[in-house]
């Protein structure tokens, strides 16, 4: 049994291990090269923010889409097409001539988010045939997690090395060299499990969801721009609109994108919730860490006045937590319930944060703070999916998995909207002519972080104690007896929870 425990890891898992790491590169490389990238196509440094509203909104749209596909037509198989996807997107990141191409490019190199739910459900379906495969997938989860969190650390310190050593599209190009060497891995190291679930894609759902992600992310980006205005309420108010009318359409539905009884599971939902949740911080929140970060304390009273160099080093620290919680996780998972590692890791989160609003006068005590909140947030990444795909029939991984992206990533795009809305209120007089935020708008920033982590901790108490400890079956999930007093508890398909 340990030998083919150490097959799979080094296997398929070590090839997905390549995968994950090249995304983590990718959401890293280009990160110090923003304000080159922007004096070369032209433009502002304000307008890169369509770079990361573009890409968001792409996103959120083709996971539920492609985790669909992959558990209709086979993992491995979308998995490539993805990796073709972002291939070619990255390549033309390095040689776009303009910004509309720009933008473009880097909305679609977006597909690269599918990874995640697609790799996850790939080593649930090599695992879920042993006894221990809800702690296999977990331990996968887990290494591919620190991958992609290692990644994103090689990713920043390439990216700002080499754009002083190479021309620009040159440096461009790496990502796109990456991505490419990935595709080849998985071509070569990665069999097809041979699962399919079969069906056929939800055509009228996934316009109605895609109009209604439209909606609501564009809405949002909106106030990125003009504030809380007519057309803004109007769009979120359509895109709600949209959301409740495919709900009703899924109900109806005999195939659909979207099960919403799988939703309605008690082991499923809030999972899903927690992640829209942990997007707040996790995707929202490290613009505001960077800036505060460099903001000048001589001018208008707080910050740290960081350089770009020094402040590189604070969000490193944040990062290489985030790689050692989701290194842990599995461990921890191991020792104690999925569910406590999931409940202790979101009052991390919002212990880190909350911790910022009285100790953030020194960078000692920010880059504590941060370290707190960031070993939690790693165990959150590598937990959520995970969990999600436990939780799931098997026919349902990749869905399951991917909602848990979906939501995330509409949780960040919401929280960066309101984050750049509290930031520009209430700005001290003195420092008016200042492009500073507000200390009140950061207290809000962090505030609302922990907030919405205490809120995802309540919730995941609603989950049943032994959740995410056994394979889900298609008739019932048989989970684990817990305590001296062995109680067998199960849950069917609706989520009942019987003795």
């Amino acid at each position: 049994m340990a030998r083919k425990s150490t097959a799979i890891a080094g296997g398929v898992v070590g090839a997905l291990v390549v995968v994950e790491g090249t995304s983590g590169v990718i959401q890293g490389f280009y990160t110090p090269l923003l304000t080159d990238i922007a004096a070369f196509l032209g433009i502002h440094d304000a307008d890169v923010n369509w770079f990361e509203a573009a890409q968001l909104l792409l996103s959120a749209i083709v996971v539920p889409v492609l985790a669909r596909l992959g558990d209709m037509l086979g993992h491995r198989k979308v998995l490539i097409g993805s990796l073709i996807v972002t291939a070619l997107s990255s390549w033309a990141l390095a040689f776009a001539p303009s910004f509309p191409l720009f933008v473009l490019a880097w909305a679609i190199q977006g597909f690269y988010v599918v990874w995640l739910p697609l790799n996850i459900a790939i080593i649930h379906s090599r695992a879920r045939q042993r006894e221990d495969g809800a702690a296999l997938t977990r331990r996968g989860a887990g290494l591919i997690v620190v991958a992609l969190q290692a990644g994103a650390i090689l990713g920043a310190l390439a990216g700002g090395q080499l754009g002083t050593m190479l021309p620009l599209w040159a440096t461009l190009s790496v990502p796109a060299v990456l991505v490419t060497i990935a595709l080849v891995v998985v071509l070569l190291k990665v069999p097809d499990t041979g699962e399919r679930a079969g069906g056929t894609i939800d055509t009228r759902g996934t316009v109605l969801l895609t109009l209604a992600l439209l909606s609501i992310t564009g809405g949002l980006s909106l106030v990125r721009a003009d504030g809380i205005t007519v057309w803004v309420v109007g769009m979120v108010a359509v895109g709600v609109a949209l959301l409740a009318w495919f709900v009703r359409v899924e109900n109806r539905t005999e195939d659909p994108l979207i099960d919403m009884k799988l939703l309605s599971r008690p082991t499923v939902w809030p999972v899903i919730l927690t992640a829209t949740l942990f997007g707040v911080s996790v995707l929202g929140a490290q613009a505001p860490l960077s800036t505060f970060s460099r903001t000048d304390p001589d001018e208008v009273g707080y910050g740290l006045g960081l350089t770009s160099a020094t402040a590189s080093y604070l969000i490193g620290a944040y990062v290489m937590s985030l790689l050692v919680g989701a290194g842990i996780f599995a461990r921890l998972s191991a020792r104690f319930s999925p569910r406590g590692v999931l409940i202790g890791a979101s009052f991390l989160v919002a212990g880190g944060y909350l911790s910022l609003i009285p100790f953030h006068g020194g960078v000692a005590m920010v880059v504590t703070c941060m370290v707190v909140a960031g070993l939690g947030s790693g165990m959150l990444v590598a937990a959520l999916p995970a969990a999600a795909a436990s939780a799931a029939p098997p026919h349902q991984t990749a869905v399951a998995a991917g909602l848990t992206n979906t939501t995330k990533t509409l949780g960040g795009a919401f929280a960066s909207s309101v984050f750049a809305l509290a930031l520009a209120s209430g700005v001290a007089t003195a420092a008016a002519e200042s492009t500073a935020g507000s200390l009140s708008g950061y207290m809000t920033v962090w505030a609302i972080c922990g907030g919405t982590a205490i809120v995802a901790a309540i919730c995941l108490f609603a989950v049943p104690k032994v959740a995410f400890t056994a394979n889900v079956d298609e008739g019932v999930a048989p989970l684990e007896t817990v305590g001296p007093d062995v109680v067998a508890s199960r849950v069917d398909l609706a989520g009942d929870e019987r003795a």
